[in-house]
């Protein structure tokens, strides 16, 4: 899931093969474009949707829908701060699980003090401060994996070919124990020169293997966050972002001594002669990794002249840049909100980051209601189409609009799509529906896409689905649009994976739901299942002031403990709710002032 570009390969060659080359470039443009193609001689109706079967298998969570991985991060240095000196704000996107996905902690040791938020599973601080600088992240999205099409032998699939000769695939063989069955079940791996065999079918002679930074050496996910904590300045963190090669992050950076920055750090493939937007042939050297991107030429700005940096997974290319890192990012619209926000007012303190972190306008819903103004409607839709056109898109948890907006662009990216992109191109492990393409063609319908009216078909698109839209929120709100929260549609529940159980496992281990504002376009990124159950967003946040490490500030939810029936087991999850920060307490004499308990471990 680190990795997410082999998953829209696949999505990408069904595309193509399903409605060609010209289609596919129209419907799932790259950003930069690009008129990507298959490679020569590959025919990519011969990669199956079902390459994904067994990697979606191992890596499903239990009771949790998968979702991408989606944060926001700035910093602003002195000139705009209040203190000062630098601020700086990022809450990383996950989903909201149970037990927490983070777990805060200082670590105080000879070499070591700092604080913030790691995962159980992985030693260190994966985003916090020591005591001279601070960091914080968001995914880039740079494409460190590709899918290779191996052609094998056949009379004998163990063997595939490489530059014109039959070479033996490497085995693996392991047991696995399987509920229900008396004697271990035999697994046999497979692995050609790309890396894991993920899918083969022998009937057709092919093996898909998939190449990707995690299995290069030092590729250990979040492995460099243990250099990054030690670093005392620029130089320093720059020598450990070389560390960082797994998965691909827009780390943002500010020091006690005033400097702020930002690096896309990633081990970076360098293709030649191809771009990684689809699979490739396996047999041919032609399209082997030509070794990695140092630190210096990957995006990056040290105090740049407008005084603040952000990120929110969109294209964080610099103007100019030469190399080709990426094609495929998050919509830009929480980037631009948060942009709207840090060059609003001259100064900034943490109540304004926490503000700003808590940010749920949703510009795409601005830009619906605009377009909805020039479409005439039945005197049936008169009242939800003002509902929408009056509305200033706030998602606060009390807009009435909220509801109605959100079923509508459901509405709308199911009309824009169903028809046009075969499922095997719009699932969640390889979506190539753009809400940026779709908002494109509502504002300035083209006749690629709506035909030779394109107006008036997509006026009507518009009519439908806003009809459509109104008659599901009534059956979920009632029919007295006055009464319409989205607050009441839109909550988090924290289900616990034993609550499945029985009731009473779920009863003991559950908590929510919780009314939630925003959604996935806002700043308070709360991704949404069909049903408006958030799935996704920040649970652990951070703001920090270099003026003075005690005036950090932090969310988490639910809780520290994992453990049902401990008082830290979900009394975060209030504040979190209320959208509340708690002290991220950090000299000692500020620990001391607060510590409620203390737990002693001694050798034995």
């Amino acid at each position: 899931i680190m990795v997410a570009n082999w998953q829209r390969e696949v999505s990408r060659a069904r595309l193509v093969a399903e409605v060609g080359l010209e289609q596919a470039r129209l419907l799932a443009p790259t950003d930069p474009l690009r008129d990507f193609a298959p490679a020569p001689g590959l025919d990519l109706s011969r990669v199956p949707a079902s390459v994904l079967q067994g990697y979606i298998a191992a890596t499903r969570a239990l009771k949790f829908a998968p979702s991408t991985t989606e944060s926001n991060n700035w910093v602003v240095d002195g000139s705009l701060s209040a203190s000062g000196k630098p601020l700086l704000a990022s809450d990383p996107h996950r989903p909201i699980v149970l037990p927490s996905l983070r777990y805060l902690v200082h670590l105080h040791a000879p070499g070591w003090n700092v604080i913030g938020s790691g995962e159980p599973a992985l030693p260190g601080i994966a985003l916090g401060h020591n005591e001279k600088i601070a960091w914080g992240f968001t995914i880039v999205g740079t494409d460190q994996s590709d899918l290779f099409v191996e052609e094998t032998n056949p009379n004998d699939p163990r063997q595939y070919k490489v530059a014109g000769r039959w070479e033996p695939m490497r085995i693996v063989r392991d047991s696995l124990k399987v509920k229900g069955r008396t004697e271990p079940l035999s697994v046999e791996l497979r692995f050609t020169r790309h890396g894991p065999v993920v899918h083969q079918d022998e009937s057709k002679h092919i093996a898909i293997a998939l190449k990707w930074i995690g299995s290069e050496p030092g590729g250990a996910a979040y492995l460099g966050a243990l250099a990054v904590a030690r670093a005392q300045n620029k130089e320093q963190f720059l020598q450990a972002i070389d560390a960082c090669k797994v998965p691909s992050e827009n780390f943002v950076y500010a020091d006690v001594d005033g400097n702020i920055g930002w690096v896309a750090a990633a081990e970076t493939p360098i293709r030649k002669g191809y771009d990684g937007l689809l699979p490739v042939p396996g047999a041919s050297d032609n399209f082997e990794w030509q070794g990695f991107r140092p630190v210096s030429e990957l995006p990056q700005r040290f105090n740049p002249p407008e005084h603040w940096i952000a990120t929110a997974n969109h294209n964080i290319l610099p103007a100019g840049y030469p190399h080709a890192i990426a094609y495929e990012w998050a919509a830009p619209h929480r980037f631009l909100r948060v942009r709207e926000r840090l060059t609003a007012q001259p100064k900034f303190t943490l109540a304004d980051f926490q503000s700003i972190q808590h940010e749920c306008t949703s510009l795409p819903g601005q830009a619906l209601g605009r377009v909805l103004k020039g479409v005439e409607v039945s005197a049936e839709l008169e009242t939800f189409k003002r509902m929408l056109t009056e509305w200033d898109g706030v998602l606060s948890v009390d807009a009435k609009a909220g509801p109605l907006y959100a079923a509508w662009l459901q509405e709308l990216m199911k009309a824009a799509y169903d028809s046009r992109m075969p499922p095997d191109a719009r699932t969640d492990r390889g979506d190539l529906r753009s809400i940026s393409t779709l908002l494109a063609q509502l504002e300035q319908p083209s006749a690629a896409w709506f035909g030779a009216d394109p107006i008036r078909a997509r006026d009507e698109m518009v009519r439908t689905t806003l009809a459509a839209a109104a008659a599901r929120v009534k059956k979920l709100l009632g029919d007295d649009p006055s009464q319409w929260r989205w607050g009441k549609l839109h909550t988090a529940w924290l289900e616990h994976p034993l609550a499945s159980l029985s009731q009473a496992h779920a009863e003991a281990f559950n908590l929510g739901p919780v009314p939630r504002a925003g959604d996935s376009h806002t700043p308070l990124n709360t991704r949404h299942d069909e049903n408006f159950r958030q799935l996704h967003g920040a649970s652990y946040r951070q703001v920090l002031d270099l003026a003075d490490w005690d005036r950090g500030l932090a969310t988490s939810t639910p809780g520290q403990s994992g453990q049902p029936g401990s008082p830290h087991y979900g009394d975060l999850l209030p504040l979190w709710a209320a959208g509340e920060y708690f002290p991220l307490a950090y000299s000692r004499a500020r620990v001391e002032e607060v510590t409620l308990h203390r737990l002693k471990l001694m050798p034995k």
